[in-house]
């Protein structure tokens, strides 16, 4: 399996844990929004209209059927 490739290869294996950086949070978040709004990185939303089409949503979140941030949009009546 891969664990048997990845010895062979001698390759390292490190994991982290976001909150490990919590302190840079703030530092982190104003990089990312000036990021966003100067264009250097692009988000997506799938946004879905209306509370009938929540349930399809959820299907959707969790077998693939969504890309980027998906929404529902809910309209005051």
């Amino acid at each position: 399996g891969y664990w048997t490739m990845m010895l062979m290869r001698r390759l390292t294996v490190r994991g982290f844990i976001v909150t490990d950086f919590a302190a840079r949070f703030g530092e982190s978040g104003a990089a990312l929004l000036g990021w966003v709004l100067d264009g250097r990185l692009k988000t997506r939303q799938d946004i879905r209209p209306g509370l009938e089409n929540a349930a399809g949503a959820v299907k959707d979140l969790y077998t693939g059927g969504n890309f980027g941030k998906l929404l529902v949009e809910v309209t005051p009546p």
